[in-house]
């Protein structure tokens, strides 16, 4: 049987994959768990639940806090809420779990479920394992009394919009600052606006009329035509995309042109450098960040901290070295200091703090890191784990590196969840990483097939 949980919570379509019943029997077995490991302090426990957008939001909602209650926990509604709200929020009202039911950058039928311990923190694997293993499982139900009560929350959303802002410190301002928000018709469809607004920023909003069917539906960080067009249209200074979750961001130039996770990473590496606050001037990544982000922190000065890809490899690097910034390409950032997960809105004031405090445009800061162009090729069908030690495959993989040289890189990396490998290729021109990227993935594919032989 599958792992039910993945990199990132439990997700699937919801009310076919991702059920009421699983729902409750997910959250009934979280209480039990984590207060027999010792995380409620032998208190009666109290959850916060958030939500996004989704219609199937609603109905997933309501069997999450009957199994928290039925269990014995009491039950805090925070209603829709981006994923880092929740995880700051159970920080800062000492809260003993958060639930957070988002399907992030997912088109609208699925759904997911992240669970959040003391503190804000994601659960670690073999916490999610024991969970997976007591679902389901006979339990003493508690009566009277003994069951949890549900509760709203109806200024959760004020106080982390205040966090937020405070964040940036009390003589910032993004006065004179337009800046358009593509909220993906998701979570942060009003605190994104209200964070902006409260710091001065003209502010144009765009897809922040969420309607339980909408959310990321050709809008946020994985749809950025509109975006950039909008951003041309008002003349904007810079444009921000969401996702559904807003823990991640990407943005636009004032000339239309995308700014990724990496070059955002760099604006921010730069600037907490500056204000000595980039501990062990060390930024942690992934191995997937572009070689141009590589190259323009070696120039800097800048050491940089290389994960497998995943937001919980970046944090878990992070934690245990003290490090202060990390994130992906796709746009998940981590700022340790206000965060203890990726936050979009956050990401995002801060770039635009730092325009607005340097006086430059996010075109001439993001300009520090010149991308390779980058090729990805999937190679399905194959056994992956052989990937890293089939010997022909390796030796075309190091014969490939050394014909690119410095201005160029090759990564091989088995799909987590699929029977297949893929294969990233960044040289200095698209045709010439393409070429490449093709090449290896012949060998791959006539290596690792797992058709036999002769069919």
């Amino acid at each position: 049987m599958a792992r039910l949980f993945g990199t990132d919570g439990v997700r699937g379509v919801a009310n076919l994959e991702l059920t009421a019943e699983i729902a409750l029997e997910l959250s009934v077995a979280a209480a039990h768990v984590l207060a027999e490991a010792g995380a409620f302090g032998g208190h009666r426990p109290r959850a916060l639940v958030g939500r996004d957008t989704r219609a199937s939001g609603e109905f997933l909602e309501a069997a999450v806090v009957a199994g928290l209650a039925s269990a014995g926990v009491d039950v805090v509604r925070l209603g829709v809420i981006p994923t880092p709200g929740v995880a700051h929020l159970v920080g800062q009202l000492d809260a003993d779990l958060g639930v957070m039911l988002s399907a992030s950058h997912n088109p609208m039928p699925d759904n997911g479920i992240k669970f959040f311990a003391t503190g804000g923190v994601k659960l670690d694997d073999d916490i999610e394992d024991a969970i997976e293993q007591r679902m389901a499982e006979a339990w003493r139900r508690p009566t009277g009394a003994g069951v949890g009560r549900v509760t709203d929350d109806p200024g959760a959303i004020e106080a982390y919009v205040a966090h937020l802002v405070a964040s940036l410190g009390a003589d910032s301002s993004l006065e004179g600052l337009s800046v358009v928000i593509d909220c993906a018709n998701g979570a942060a469809s009003m605190t994104a606006l209200a964070a902006f607004e409260a710091q001065g920023a003209e502010v144009i909003p765009l897809h922040a009329s969420p309607d339980g069917l909408n959310i990321n539906l050709n809008s946020g960080s994985t749809h950025m035509t509109s975006l950039q067009e909008a951003v041309l249209e008002h003349r904007a200074d810079l444009g921000i995309a969401l996702d559904g979750d807003a823990d991640r961001c990407l943005a636009v130039d004032h000339m239309g042109t995308i700014v990724d996770g990496d070059q955002i990473l760099a604006i921010l590496a730069l600037a907490m450098r500056e204000d000595h606050t980039l501990h062990g001037d060390t930024v942690v990544a992934t191995v997937m960040s572009n070689l141009g982000f590589l190259n323009a922190m070696r120039d800097a000065g800048i050491a940089v901290d290389q994960t497998k890809v995943g937001d919980r490899y970046v944090l878990e690097a992070m934690n245990a070295n003290g490090f202060t910034l990390g994130g992906e390409q796709s746009g998940h950032v981590i700022m340790s200091e206000f965060a203890t997960t990726g936050d979009g809105v956050l990401t995002a004031l801060h770039v635009a703090a730092q325009m607005a405090r340097t006086g430059k445009s996010l075109r001439k800061l993001a300009s520090v890191v010149t991308r390779l162009p980058q090729v990805l090729v999937n190679v399905p069908g194959v056994n992956k784990a052989r990937a890293g030690i089939d010997p022909v495959v390796n030796a075309a993989v190091s014969a490939a590196a050394r014909e690119l040289g410095r201005n160029g890189r090759v990564l091989l990396r088995p799909s987590g969840t699929e029977p297949l490998v893929r294969v990233m290729v960044e040289a200095e021109t698209a045709g010439r990483a393409q070429e490449v990227a093709d090449r290896l993935a012949d060998v791959v594919r006539d290596r690792l097939s797992l058709e036999p032989a002769g069919r």
